[in-house]
């Protein structure tokens, strides 16, 4: 787990003088990297490694936090013996002893680090090395000889990759502030911002900066502009292929990936711990790790065996607020024999970390919990851990949320024929799934408005759940700049082929699966809530979740056991089949319980202290400097929240606070209306531009 920033110098940029493609001298190259790595320092405080080549046309730079081989041989960036192919990678491998075994005979390691079977792998196979990697990772790869850049992220965007060009050279990092010092002024991209694209899409709210998507690599031949390809992307099976195990089976299945997937990812030469939460996933988690340290195996460079070395930290949010699991948690904890530490996240830290974790994740969403995440990594690293199991990616894989109940019930599920009644979906499903919905159980469902969108999605809600995730008072002038029906931008933002699966070929729940894991898993929750909010704190989370041997298996379970009708409770029952693998290591209280999402309260006391951070972010200055939002909205929106303790209004208060904090501290330019510029001074006619 580490940070990285490199530079590739093209050729032929029309756009950019060429006195500025020949570039900055090697010591001003030097000093732009060592900036760079100087604003992720935090990620890497163990060791610090650059490499340009002789023209200095290619440039890597990492800060390395030390899990696997803590001797300096394990220092970044890695070269092969030849001094021909370069690489940084920041990350966690798995199967990497096996990997270097196999390869051993034709590479010559030189330290015991996971990460340097990455060179050894492109050695071997080229630029499909990439299909050999387990694990969550973002890398750069340079061969000199070839003249080929790669750059690559991992299957669920669990680690984050941006890039961009700036005079005349593409640069990739861990984090989009990693660019500033190369030149970069980073303009707001309101169209983005307004259509909720960056939400899904490869634009982030920040003009002409894109990230890698999650399975996707980079690829520059010969310092030309780089494109875009994909080397691993989720399937599912036709929803008229019949399923050929039986639950038994299924279940047995699911329970040997799951735990070995845990067994991977308890392998580390640093202290490991669990987040834990009310819910089966986290639980789960915990007591299958508990299950393999009885079994003999260590938790990372913990062997004595003792249980009660293994520590699992919770937020306690305030016990009246209705969000707090940490009793649920407390119980599991002493069930399984294991530390319990909890964390209070009261109004004053969640106010004392906001603008901390805005600036970490570069993530506006208007919610507290990634402040609780915050204080969840400060307390682990001050518990002496380096190395957290956590529980995402178990919602996407197994059916846990509202938006895919309803997804289910859309069509009989042909591959199960074991279903008591195969047009299953009946009306007294739909009734039960509307009371479950009506009572909070199953969370909200939000229908579409759109319904050419909607049908070429198979009628799915994740759109309409990622626009009630990020509204913004937008000042009238913007109307002028969307793309007119964001919900249309959010289907075309699928390949031909997906779109035609969704339609066609998927379940409405596979299709609905697919477009969540591809926006809110990989852009919300993989970043507000993971990877660099965790880093701040120099812990590497780890989620065996996410791991592509469990996917793809679990991906061919048909609906119908991802979630199942109990015909004589008149129950829904989601993430069915994981809750009957994980049984022997949860409580029977988990193993009852519904889903609850991890999100934090929305109402807080009048005059109290997040009131207070809100109101020094949402100056009239402050606001009026964004230039795309309405003042007076906000104005009113503010009093909403905290007189009437509306959750609406607090989320649209606390977003806009959220794009302060970014306006601020990566030194954006107030944007401005390009017509208005255009009538006023003869300014530039494109859309969003900064004055």
């Amino acid at each position: 787990m580490c940070g990285l920033t490199a530079f590739l110098r093209l050729s032929g940029d029309k756009t950019c003088p060429q006195d500025k493609i020949e570039g900055a001298s090697p010591p001003d190259l030097k000093s732009q990297v060592d900036s760079s790595l100087d604003l992720i320092k935090h990620r890497g405080p163990d060791a610090r490694g650059q490499w340009f080549s002789p023209d200095s046309r290619v440039g890597l730079g990492h800060v390395r936090l030390s899990i696997i081989d803590l001797s300096p041989a394990g220092n970044q960036p890695f070269h092969d013996g030849d001094d021909n192919v370069h690489a940084v990678v920041n990350g966690e491998l798995y199967d990497y002893e096996k990997i270097r075994a196999e390869l051993a005979e034709g590479y010559d390691f030189k330290s015991d680090c996971d990460c340097e079977i990455v060179i050894a792998l492109y050695h071997r196979y080229g630029e499909s090395f990439l299909s050999h990697l387990r694990g969550e990772f973002s890398l750069v790869l340079w061969d000199a000889k070839k003249q080929l850049f790669i750059a690559a992220r991992d299957r669920y965007g669990i680690k984050s990759l941006y890039y961009t060009v700036v005079d005349g050279r593409l640069l990739v990092a861990t984090e989009m502030k990693c660019f500033l010092p190369f030149g970069w002024k980073p303009e707001w991209d309101v169209v983005n911002l307004r259509d909720k694209a960056w939400m899904y899409g490869p634009s982030m709210f920040f003009k002409d900066v894109h990230r890698v998507g999650p399975g996707q690599y980079l690829i520059s031949r010969d310092f030309n502009a780089a494109e875009v390809k994909t080397y691993w992307d989720l399937d599912y099976p036709s929803k008229h292929h019949v399923y050929p195990k039986t639950e038994a089976e299924t279940v047995e299945r699911v329970r040997e990936l799951l735990i070995e997937s845990v067994q991977h990812r308890l392998r580390a030469d640093v202290g490991v711990g669990v987040f834990l939460s009310g819910g089966i996933d986290s639980s789960a988690v915990a007591g299958m790790t508990a299950h393999i340290i009885q079994q003999g195996k260590s938790l990372g460079n913990d062997a004595s065996g003792k249980l009660s070395n293994l520590t699992a930290f919770t937020v306690q949010f305030d016990k009246n607020s209705g969000f707090d699991e940490s009793d649920i948690a407390r119980r599991t904890a002493e069930s399984l024999g294991i530390d319990f530490q909890t964390v209070l996240l009261d109004e004053e830290t969640i106010a004392s970390k906001l603008e901390d974790t805005v600036w970490h994740t570069e993530t506006p969403i208007p919610d507290v919990n990634g402040m609780g995440r915050l204080a969840l990594a400060e307390t682990a690293r001050a518990a002496g851990k380096r190395v957290i199991l956590t529980g995402e990616g178990s919602d996407e894989h197994f059916s846990g949320y509202g938006d895919f109940l309803w997804s289910y019930l859309r069509e009989p599920d042909h591959a199960w024929t074991s279903s008591s009644d195969a047009g299953a979906q009946s009306a007294e499903m739909w009734e039960v799934a509307n009371e479950m919905v009506a009572k909070g159980v199953a969370g909200t469902v939000i229908k579409s408005t759109d319904t050419e969108a909607a049908e070429k999605l198979n009628n799915s809600s994740i759109f309409p759940r990622v626009e009630w995730v990020c509204q913004l008072p937008f000042d009238k002038w913007t109307d002028r700049y969307t793309r007119g029906r964001p919900e249309t931008s959010f289907a075309e933002s699928f390949s031909e082929k997906v779109l035609a699966d969704v339609k066609g070929k998927w379940h409405p729940l596979h299709s609905s699966q697919y477009q969540w894991t591809k926006s809110v898993l990989a852009n919300y929750i993989l970043r507000y809530i993971g990877d660099n909010i965790d880093m701040v704190h120099q812990i590497e989370t780890r989620p065996p979740f996410l791991d592509h041997h469990l996917t793809e298996y679990v991906n061919q379970i048909p609906p119908s056991l991802k979630i199942k009708y109990d015909t004589v409770n008149r129950t829904l029952r989601e993430k069915h089949i994981l809750r009957e693998a994980m049984k022997p290591f949860v409580t029977e209280e988990i193993y009852n319980r519904m889903k609850q999402p991890y999100i934090g309260p929305t109402q807080y006391k009048k005059g109290g202290p997040v009131q207070k951070a809100l109101e020094a972010l949402l100056t009239e200055s402050n606001v009026r400097e964004l230039g795309f939002i309405d003042w007076d909205t906000v104005q009113d929106n503010l009093k909403k929240a905290f007189r009437d303790q509306n959750p609406v209004y607090f989320r649209s208060t606390l977003g806009v606070a959220q794009l302060v904090v970014l306006g601020k501290r990566f030194g954006v330019k107030r944007a401005q209306d390009p017509k208005a510029e255009a009538v006023g001074d003869g300014g530039p006619t494109c859309p969003c531009v900064v004055s």
